[in-house]
């Protein structure tokens, strides 16, 4: 039976490898034409956070994200990452811990050097594929030099992290990283930042990872930021119709078999500026392949899961999202805005924007990066102020 599977599904993988390989063409003829957008987007915020206009404040003070700094094979562009951090003003640090499953994980973390005042914590959780260095530690550090001391933590076979059977990017099952995930930020808070607001970040799978930590530990913490998340996978980039309700069989059948076509490059289908196209592409830790067969049918498992749940949520909210994302759905991220029970909730969709919105011109990571430091800011300045009613959680929630 499990040979005629494999059989089946290999001509399935040819017939669609040349039709995703025709829509890579007519992707990229459609939006390497494409001029710049606008830097108009659209915010819709509840009654706790009035909607700000789509012109930027005259008092606002315009934030520069470093990635302005990186080129197309350094995070850190001709500097060391000691010059790069002591130019940034933060301070680096990293260590292995060794989870309830025996796997070394990679974790690091910022901090503001004097006379930056830390004002509150942020925890990052980075997307499929991706690793909390490269990309990711620029926007660390940018939050680290605006008075927020950041950790992160690399999934399992991401990054710097050990794979489960020594695989890279196979996550058969999403709780056993979530629950890395809580009990790291649990203890890095209790040593670093005991007695401050704490904060989520999360980019598209880590999205859906910082959805599920929230909903688990209630009350623990004081926002989230959902930059690209995966409330739902983009029907341009899910597997092609027969493989697609023919998976949960292959994930039990084959369950590491790496062949299971999307249709696109997600690099190609996230980072519109060329440049950070390849940068992401430089990382040592970075491999090209197709998502494994359980580790698809997962990803797609936690979709509908979290759908079902998320009138739930009820941490104060951020949801950022480009609305041109081919990746992830952007109406999914609208309808996760919608229904969540938040009483304190914003949704920022950027007009013709990717998946990647560090992967944007320049002026539009300013303008997308300066709205989520400024919605910290803010929250760590109510939390100080009394302003923000928070849960006791010195259990770390359950």
């Amino acid at each position: 039976m499990k040979c005629k599977l494999v059989e089946t599904l290999i001509l399935i993988n040819t017939h669609t490898r040349t039709q995703t390989q025709t829509l890579d063409k007519i992707h990229n003829h459609t939006f390497n034409n494409l001029p710049l957008p606008s830097l108009t987007h659209s915010t819709i915020s509840s009654p706790l956070t009035p909607s700000p206009p789509n012109i930027p404040k005259k008092n606002k003070k315009m934030v520069q994200h470093p990635v302005a700094e990186a080129n197309d094979q350094s995070p850190f562009g001709t500097l060391s990452p000691s010059e790069f951090y002591a130019k940034h003003q933060v301070t680096h640090n990293s260590e292995y811990i060794t989870n309830s499953r025996g796997l070394k994980l990679f974790t690091q973390w910022w901090t503001p050097l004097p006379p930056t005042k830390t004002i509150g914590c942020v925890a990052v959780v980075h997307g499929f594929t991706g690793e909390s260095s490269w990309f990711v530690q620029l926007t660390s550090i940018l939050f680290a030099k605006h008075g927020f001391v950041v950790c992160a933590i690399d999934h399992q076979g991401h990054g710097f992290s050990d794979g489960l059977d020594n695989l890279i990017y196979h996550i058969p099952d999403i709780n056993p990283v979530v629950e890395d995930c809580m009990r790291y930020f649990k203890t890095f808070r209790e040593t670093h930042a005991p007695n401050l607001p704490a904060f989520l970040y999360s980019e598209s799978l880590g999205g859906a990872i910082a959805l599920y930590v929230t909903l688990r530990q209630r009350g623990a913490w004081d926002g989230l930021i959902l930059n690209g998340a995966m409330c739902g996978i983009s029907a341009k980039l899910k597997p092609p119709w027969p493989l697609e309700h023919l998976l949960f069989v292959v994930a039990a059948v084959v369950p590491t078999w790496s062949v299971i076509p999307t249709r696109g490059s997600i690099p190609e289908l996230s980072f519109k500026e060329e440049w950070k196209r390849k940068l992401g592409c430089a990382s040592p830790k970075r491999v090209t392949m197709r998502p494994r067969a359980a580790t698809a049918y997962e990803l797609m498992r936690v979709c509908k899961e979290l759908q079902g749940r998320f009138e739930e949520v009820a941490v104060p909210l951020l949801v950022v999202h480009g609305g041109d994302d081919v990746v992830c759905d952007p109406a999914s991220a609208k309808e996760l805005y919608e229904r969540a029970a938040s009483a304190d909730k914003t949704l920022k969709m950027y007009s013709g924007m990717w998946h990647q919105l560090i992967g944007e011109p320049e002026e539009n990571v300013n303008l997308v990066f300066g709205d989520m430091v400024e919605w910290l800011q803010n929250r760590a300045e109510r939390y100080k102020d009394g302003d923000v009613a928070r849960a006791a959680a010195s259990d770390g929630g359950a």
